[in-house]
């Protein structure tokens, strides 16, 4: 109920008149009574005090005289100055011991109280002191003797009852209630005046308050006004649209980063201060190979790897790092709190380095490939010329030509190693330019096929071109020839004698085909992945008799890509190999 501004106005309003109305009329009461005695005692100095030094030794000259007999009298001619008005104050002549004598009301006289100010006066003191929460005022002064001006003769007492002063307060207490009810009527109808006032903007700010924590920041408030309140509300304005500005790049910047760790290829996993999941990419999801959920810890999947506390413990911009296995995969963990330690968390990096533990191995293996195949050779070269060096005149000629020959055939198998591996890093680096020209797929094949007829028969392969209609193609045709050598090469190469090799080739929508099939000894289903590495060998020994290098595959796969195309092996039943080759008609940028 008093959640309302408008009743929190109208209490207060109606508050505050009533406390100041209370407030008021007991001020009023207090000093209507206060001037009422204050009255009271100015009268009485007024006749028996310094104001009239002649009445009061006259009363103890008559009190004397007369035994006090006349005193009523000389009271009464003072009545009018003593404020007697015979109702409510009235004056009794007592004796020495306050035994009513006479007075201006016999009646009540007879049964007067024995007051603190008549007892003062028995003792011959003036008795005028009167309590102010009294219901009633009196004074008492002794009549002494005028010769030694000690001995108290008569008590001349003065009572009134205060009702005069109840009166005057009543009326002041109607007037005070009377005065309170308009004052209170006033303050509804102010209260209700500054509601408009007031309250009414406040409203509208609230209502524009809730449209803005809504998201609807597309309707200022009007400014109605150049107080307090208008300059409010224009500041709510600024505030509205600094904040709407601000929240609209922070969603940029939100809607940046999920397109960050959405599209990133290395994933990334955050847990709070508790070790729950706050965040985690697609990417992290892949390379974990499990489900990621708001179920998942950081102990559930990072637990054995680093300790979550120390983890917490590192300072920022320290980081950690560690590996992991899954599966087959080798992931590089980072591993960073951010913020800090009771609001912040752990921010995780996973990168697959499978593929560069891979790429490393077979540097190394490269690396080795290499030296093996040059060191053979070389063996061989320097071998055969100390034998010739020193031998001298003892060797036979034809021993010695044999020799030269050997030696020769190792350095052309040096220089094809060294000349296919200054062909792989020109491929590489891309420094092998393509001399593209348009000719035809046809007669290309049919080049190679016969230029591999003669290799065929010495083996006795049976060596078929079966080709359908080809179009014309826009490639490198002297690189393309190369490819085609080497896989028909080496179809004939490691089919044992008297096997069949076939080639076909065709179209297939924007590209074109070619298959080498042979029935030779095939290739293990282990070694299929890696038959196009650069120095790998299936049968290594028969490889070298055939005075391969291990390098064909691998460059004429790069001619390939660079043509944009494919060169892979197909799945097939029984033995034997079947090698195609896919290329574009029209290669982009042709």
């Amino acid at each position: 109920m008093f959640r309302s501004l408008h009743m929190k106005l109208t209490m207060i309003l109606l508050l505050l008149i009533t406390s100041l109305m209370a407030v008021v009329g007991a001020f009023l009461t207090t000093s209507v009574s206060s001037f009422y005695i204050d009255m009271f005692y100015q009268q009485m100095d007024d006749v028996f005090g310094a104001g009239n030094p002649e009445f009061y030794p006259s009363l103890c000259q008559e009190a004397a005289q007369s035994g006090g007999a006349k005193l009523w009298e000389m009271l009464e001619y003072k009545s009018g100055l003593l404020g007697i008005d015979y109702r409510t104050r009235n004056y009794y002549i007592l004796d020495r011991n306050g035994v009513f004598l006479s007075g201006s009301d016999e009646e009540s006289g007879r049964h007067l109280e024995i007051t603190a100010n008549i007892l003062a006066a028995e003792n011959g003191r003036v008795g005028d002191a009167s309590d102010i929460t009294a219901d009633y005022m009196d004074f008492a002064i002794p009549v002494t003797d005028p010769g030694d001006g000690v001995t108290v003769l008569n008590i001349v007492y003065i009572l009134d009852s205060r009702s005069t002063v109840a009166q005057l307060n009543s009326h002041l207490f109607l007037i005070i209630v009377q005065a309170l009810l308009v004052g209170l009527l006033i303050s509804l109808l102010l209260s209700f005046l500054l509601s408009k006032a007031m309250v009414g903007p406040i409203e509208k700010l609230t209502t524009g308050a809730e449209r803005v924590a809504a998201g609807d920041f597309g309707s200022p408030l009007p400014v109605e006004s150049t107080d307090e309140i208008g300059i409010l509300t224009g500041t709510f304005n600024e505030m509205a649209g600094v904040l709407q500005e601000t929240l609209a790049a922070v969603e940029n910047e939100r809607n940046k980063l999920d397109t960050l760790f959405l599209h990133m290829t290395d994933g990334v996993v955050a847990f709070g201060h508790d070790g729950k999941l706050i965040h985690s990419n697609p990417a992290a999801q892949a390379m974990l190979r499990q489900p990621i959920d708001s179920t998942c810890t950081y102990e559930d999947l990072f637990g054995g790897v680093y300790p979550f506390r120390e983890m917490l413990a590192i300072q920022r911009p320290n980081y950690a790092e560690a590996e992991m296995k899954v599966e087959d995969r080798t992931l590089e963990l980072y591993l960073a709190p951010f913020s800090d330690r009771e609001r912040g968390g752990v921010l995780i990096v996973l990168h697959d380095v499978t593929e560069q533990h891979r790429n490393e191995e077979r540097r190394k293996e490269f690396v080795a490939n290499v030296s093996h195949e040059l060191r053979t050779p070389l063996t061989n070269v320097r071998s055969y010329a100390e034998t010739l060096r020193d031998g001298g005149d003892d060797i036979p000629r034809d021993t010695a030509d044999g020799f030269l020959d050997i030696i020769i055939n190792e350095t052309d198998r040096m220089t094809n190693i060294v000349q296919d591996l200054l062909t792989l890093s020109r491929l590489d680096a891309g420094n092998a330019e393509l001399n593209l020209i348009r000719f035809s797929f046809r007669e290309a094949i049919e080049s190679v096929c016969r230029a591999n007829a003669i290799a065929a028969q010495r083996h006795g392969h049976q060596l078929t071109c079966q080709l359908g209609e080809l179009p014309l193609i826009t490639a490198d045709r002297s690189r393309l020839e190369q490819v085609m050598m080497n896989v028909v090469g080496n179809a004939i190469k490691y089919t044992p004698d008297g096997g069949h090799i076939r080639v076909t080739a065709g179209t297939q929508g924007e590209n074109v085909w070619m298959e080498v099939a042979d029935d030779g000894i095939g290739i293990p289903a282990k070694d299929r992945d890696r038959v196009f590495d650069r120095f790998y060998r299936v049968d290594k020994a028969r490889s070298r008799e055939s005075g391969g290098t291990g390098l064909g595959l691998s460059i004429a796969r790069e001619i390939v890509i660079r043509h944009h195309g494919k060169l892979f092996l197909l799945d097939r039943p029984g033995p034997g190999t079947t090698v195609r080759l896919e290329l574009p008609i029209a290669p982009p940028g042709a």
